[in-house]
């Protein structure tokens, strides 16, 4: 088993989302993240002052899924959420060891 972060754009989420139920992957985690890369500094007014943002909001996705799913899962949240400017976002992939389902206690693929 293998999860899925992937850091994008908020305006791209619900993209996302009806990108993924389309390849049958229902179950996710999305949280509101801020960060910066490439993308250059935002100047916004506060008060009639002007201020630097550094740090833009931004989504995480957090998917876990059978090994041989990451690829489909890749593809799809490139195709969903590419802009092709800086601040798309970034796709980290990790091996997972154990999942257990709290409720069941099921372990391994049947706790997905």
């Amino acid at each position: 088993m293998q999860k899925i972060e992937a850091i994008i754009r908020p305006s791209k989420l619900e993209d996302l989302k009806a990108a993924l139920e389309n390849i049958q992957i229902r179950g996710m985690t999305a949280s509101e993240v801020k960060g910066r890369g490439l993308q250059n500094n935002q100047k916004q007014y506060y008060r009639g002052r002007e201020v630097s943002v550094d740090l833009n909001p931004k989504i995480k996705v957090e998917i876990v899924c059978h090994d041989e799913s990451v690829e489909n899962i890749i593809s799809t949240i490139i195709n969903s959420c590419r802009t092709g400017k800086h601040g798309d976002g970034k796709i980290f992939v990790y091996p997972l060891e154990r999942v257990i389902r709290i409720s069941t206690r099921e372990e391994g693929a049947a706790a997905l």
